[in-house]
Parts: structure tokens; C-alpha cells; sequence
């Protein structure tokens, strides 16, 4: 670095500029990563395979109609994160348009088995412990 100047109104000018640039950059970096966990949420989503569907016997004799088939729903568990570490992990019904960041499908027994951990919260918006008849209270 550079010689600082000698007097102290020129020297808390060139610290308050340097403080302000620390901050702006900081802002950014958070948004950054904001950004970066979505487009990694959207590329999970994309390169996810798609559901597969039952697949009927020949002449689909044997299951009966194909409306009694209802796909039991898959559930999400979304670990949070702020700028002061890690936050509880929240447990999300598959579908549910409050997923932020990498989603990690888990089976029904293990939200059901993550929701009685108190470290761990159940999303307000889609309700899997509704969806799994348990109440989290």
C-alpha cells in the first residue's frame, strides 16, 4: 500500500470510503449467493427425473380404475442458511412454491420421523405435518 497522508480529516475520509465499499460489497456477495442457491434450486428441478408412472398390467386387468391410483405426495427438507449460520431445516410437501435452495427429497417415514426433531420445522405455507395426519404442536 500506498504511504498514508500524515492528518487525521484526510485519513477518516479515506476509512470511511473503505468502510463503505467493505459494506456495498458485502450486499452484493449476499445477493450472489441468493442468486446462485436459486439457479442451483432450478437446476436441481430441471436434471431431476421425471415421475414415473405406474405402470399397468397388460390389459390393465387387476388395479381396478386407474382414478383409485393416487401418488402419495413426496416431501422436501430445505436446510436454511443466513448471513449468522444455519438456520432450523424446514420440511416442505413436494410441491410447495416456498422452496428456496437445494431441495432434498426425503420419504414420507422421514418427514414424518424430522418433524418430531425440534431443530426442525414444518414449512406454514404447504402443511406436511397436516399432509401426515401429525401434529407438531
Amino acid at each position: 500500500m500506498n504511504e498514508s497522508p500524515p492528518d487525521p480529516p484526510r485519513l477518516r475520509a479515506i476509512l470511511a470510503h473503505l468502510d463503505k465499499e467493505i459494506a456495498e460489497n458485502e450486499t452484493v456477495a449476499i445477493y450472489l449467493r441468493l442468486q446462485r442457491d436459486a439457479v442451483h434450486s432450478a437446476l436441481s428441478r430441471a436434471e431431476a427425473p421425471a415421475p414415473r408412472r405406474p405402470r399397468l398390467p397388460k390389459g390393465g386387468a387387476g388395479l381396478g380404475p386407474v382414478a383409485q391410483i393416487v401418488p402419495r405426495p413426496q416431501f422436501i427438507v430445505q436446510q436454511k442458511h443466513s448471513p449468522h449460520g444455519p438456520e432450523p431445516a424446514v420440511i416442505h410437501v413436494n410441491d410447495c412454491t416456498m422452496i428456496e435452495g437445494t431441495p432434498h427429497r426425503i420419504s414420507e417415514h422421514d418427514a414424518r420421523v424430522s418433524l418430531t426433531d425440534p431443530n426442525i420445522e414444518s414449512c406454514a405455507f404447504c402443511r406436511p405435518d397436516s399432509e401426515l395426519g401429525i401434529d407438531v404442536s
